[in-house]
Order: structure tokens, then C-alpha cells, then sequence
């Protein structure tokens, strides 16, 4: 069994419990529920860096990366430095976030909002949604082709931008659809968790230009993102680079001021 694997198994067992504790009515119920969401497709369209910068304390990889900030100074740092949007880790097994992590950033700053997450039930798309969300990642390597027109069109009903990560030309023929916004490829092999940036590279011709394209992990070093700028990538997701540092707002400004 991969780590992949575990987890998901894990997240089975888990949204099972919170589904028989928190009826989805509720959800439906919360103030932010219909708050109108901001668009990271729309933001990185426009944007020079791309940058989408993360809050994550730990992961199965690395262990510990951070466990000493608060959230709210990690997203007023990140809105400050002129990050896309933040991608907020929610999961407590493996990576130490959670729902409240959300919430908080929600309420320090109004950047988008990825919910960093591995979504297996529609349930989690109306936490997403009552939790102050803006986007939702879908894993392809986890879900069906159904279940990822599933997932996404429910996500567009609910005016959530649709970010699909793929690591293989297998998973990449499977998720192509027009419910899905940006197209992450994911540069750590969820199984091996190896990095290689060539797997960005080689994907990018097969994605569509209809899609934004976002190169995920492993990127430190702004040579990276210029290079995989004359791929066609127009975001980057930053998890463990700013986080390692004691002050991510002041590390992804650096880093930004350096691309643009």
C-alpha cells in the first residue's frame, strides 16, 4: 500500500464521521456559504509571477516544516507580498491543517483560497464552500474520470474554481473537461514522493491552452519558474519554500520581487 493509498483510506473513514456528525444542511447554512467567491484562475491570468503560495506545517515527506506560525500572519504576510492566492493545507493526519486553518485565513485575508485536500466525496466540496474556500483541488490519481466531472461540475454550481493535478499522461487524457479551470501537474510522485520538474516539461504540450497551466512541488529557485514559463505555466505552487522560513510573507516577497 502507498502513502497515497493510506491516505485515502484514511479520508474514507474520516469524511464517513464527520458526514454522520455535521449534516450537509448545515453546511449549507453557514454565513460564508454564500459569500461570493474570488476567481485564482482569473488572478493568475493576469499575473506575472503566478505565485501560489502555501500554509503547511507538516507532510509525510518532510515531517515538520513549520509548526511555530500562526495562519493569520502567514496569509496577511502572503496578501502583502502580492502572492495569486494561498493554498491552505486542511488535512490533520498527515499534514497537521484543518477546516479552521481555512477559516482563519478567510478571515486575514482576501486572497483565493485553495483548499488543499483529498477530496473523495461531494461532502467536502460544501465544507470547502462553508469554510470560506475559493477553489478546490481535485487528485486525479485518486478518482475516477466520473468522479472528477462529478466533483467539478458540483464545484461550478457553486461558483468554486476547479484546480485538477495530474502527474501522468494517463491521468492528464482522463481529466480533460470544461469543468475544470487550471491544470496542476504535480511534480512529486505521490507514490515514490520523488521531485522532477521534467515531469511539468513533459506533459505541458499535452495540455489544452484552454487551461491554465500550474506546475506543483518542488519549485525553490525563480530559474525554475522562468524555465517553466516558456512552458506555457502561469502558476506555481509554493508549499515548503516560504513555509521553512520564520517569516513565508517576507520569503515569497523576495522571491516575487526577483521574478517580476
Amino acid at each position: 500500500m502507498t502513502i497515497l493509498d493510506k491516505i485515502t483510506s484514511d479520508k474514507h473513514k474520516e469524511v464517513a464521521l464527520k458526514k454522520s456528525i455535521i449534516p450537509r444542511t448545515q453546511l449549507e447554512q453557514s454565513v460564508l456559504f454564500e459569500k461570493q467567491t474570488i476567481s485564482l484562475s482569473n488572478a493568475l491570468a493576469k499575473s506575472k509571477s503566478g505565485i501560489i503560495a502555501e500554509h503547511k506545517r507538516r507532510s509525510p515527506s518532510k515531517a515538520t516544516i513549520n509548526n511555530a506560525l500562526r495562519v493569520q500572519d502567514v496569509a496577511k504576510g502572503y496578501e502583502k507580498a502580492g502572492v495569486c492566492g494561498m493554498s491552505v493545507l486542511t488535512d490533520t493526519t498527515y499534514f497537521g491543517g484543518s477546516l479552521d486553518d481555512l477559516l482563519i485565513a478567510r478571515a486575514s485575508c482576501n486572497l483565493p483560497l485553495l483548499r488543499k485536500e483529498f477530496i473523495i466525496d461531494e461532502y467536502q466540496l460544501l465544507e470547502a464552500k462553508a469554510y470560506g474556500a475559493d477553489v478546490i483541488l481535485l487528485i486525479a490519481a485518486i478518482l475516477t474520470r466520473n468522479e472528477i466531472k462529478q466533483f467539478s461540475e458540483l464545484a461550478k454550481s457553486l461558483n468554486l474554481d476547479v484546480l485538477l493535478e495530474v502527474h501522468n499522461q494517463e491521468e492528464l487524457h482522463k481529466s480533460i473537461m470544461p469543468s475544470i479551470d487550471m491544470l496542476g501537474v504535480n511534480n512529486r510522485n505521490l507514490k515514490t514522493f520523488q521531485v522532477s520538474i521534467e515531469t511539468s516539461k513533459e506533459l505541458s504540450n499535452l495540455i489544452p491552452n484552454d487551461f491554465i497551466k500550474v506546475s506543483e512541488s518542488g519549485i525553490s529557485h525563480v530559474e525554475t519558474i522562468k524555465e517553466l514559463q516558456q512552458y506555457g505555466y502561469q502558476g506555481f505552487l509554493i508549499g515548503e519554500n516560504f513555509m521553512k522560513s520564520n517569516n513565508p510573507g517576507e520569503s515569497a516577497t523576495k522571491f516575487i520581487n526577483s521574478i517580476i
